[in-house]
């Protein structure tokens, strides 16, 4: 059992971001957008910018992709592309308004020197629908990516994958209901997966951390882990105590402008695994 380790250690890590220039909500793709509810650009960008400013004084590296005009969505960089090993497989978006975001990413790994890039050929979308643990790609599917996306991706990256089937639409990416905490070590909100993926959570992750509907429907598992720090929204309270009680440390922050576009503190971070997790 992990709920009273204390010795978690911070790994440094290699994050692709993307300022959100030009973020609104003009069109709605999932049940957080409301084209009717006002969004304030400039308020976006600031809380954007405390996000991508605590991951540098917690010592990890971040990278910046150029925003597209008209692309009001690329602010959610974790959907463009999904690298482990240094292999960067490619995102193919489920919907036309986000489609040129694949590309754009497969771009910018190409022109750093990305060797072992994979164009996808079925619909993925990214860190949205697979999470890394050590040993295995989680893969979601039910509302975006595709199950061919799971065999493209267990073939390209030669790692097993275990799909997980979303059945609500509130929670339509994986990263929105599960998260990565350290190595083999996640926290899921189980009501948000079929009756059979819910088992093979069980089974995978017997140690798991549960989260309530409260703390998911904040984005709460919209999180990101170095191994120690678990940056996540600030809203999340009752997961912020259970974090502790296992012996990470929470770090809260605001995103909530972001949130009505339908991501947080995940959806705006891509992690770039140059080599295998140590």
């Amino acid at each position: 059992m992990h709920e009273h380790r204390r010795d978690r250690l911070p790994r440094t890590r290699h994050y692709l971001m993307c300022r959100p220039t030009h973020f609104e909500v003009t069109y709605s793709i999932n049940p957080w957008m409301d084209p009717a509810v006002p969004v304030d650009n400039a308020l976006a960008v600031a809380q954007w910018e405390r996000l991508y400013a605590l991951y540098q004084e917690l010592g990890h590296k971040v990278d910046l992709i150029d925003p597209l005009p008209g692309h009001p969505d690329m602010v959610y960089a974790a959907n463009g592309a999904t690298v482990v090993d240094g292999r960067v497989l490619g995102a193919r978006f489920r919907n036309p308004q986000r489609a040129a975001e694949g590309p754009a990413h497969l771009e910018w790994f190409r022109t750093r020197g990305y060797a072992r890039v994979h164009d996808p050929v079925h619909v993925n979308e990214g860190e949205g629908d697979f999470l890394v643990t050590e040993s295995r790609l989680l893969a979601g599917k039910g509302f975006r990516s595709t199950p061919e996306s799971h065999a493209e991706a267990r073939e390209f990256f030669g790692r097993p994958v275990v799909g997980l089937d979303l059945v609500d639409p509130r929670y339509y990416h994986l990263d929105t209901a599960l998260a990565v905490l350290d190595r083999d070590e996640v926290m899921y909100y189980p009501e948000a997966f079929s009756p059979g993926s819910r088992a093979v959570l069980r089974r995978l992750f017997p140690d798991a951390l549960l989260v309530s509907g409260v703390d998911a429907a904040v984005f709460g598992l919209n999180a990101v882990s170095d191994g120690r720090h678990v940056v996540l929204p600030e809203a999340a309270e009752g997961l912020a105590r259970q974090l502790r009680e296992r012996g990470f440390e929470p770090i809260g922050v605001d995103l909530s402008e972001l949130l009505k576009g339908g991501g947080s503190v995940k959806c705006c971070t891509l992690e770039i695994r140059d080599s295998t997790l140590d």
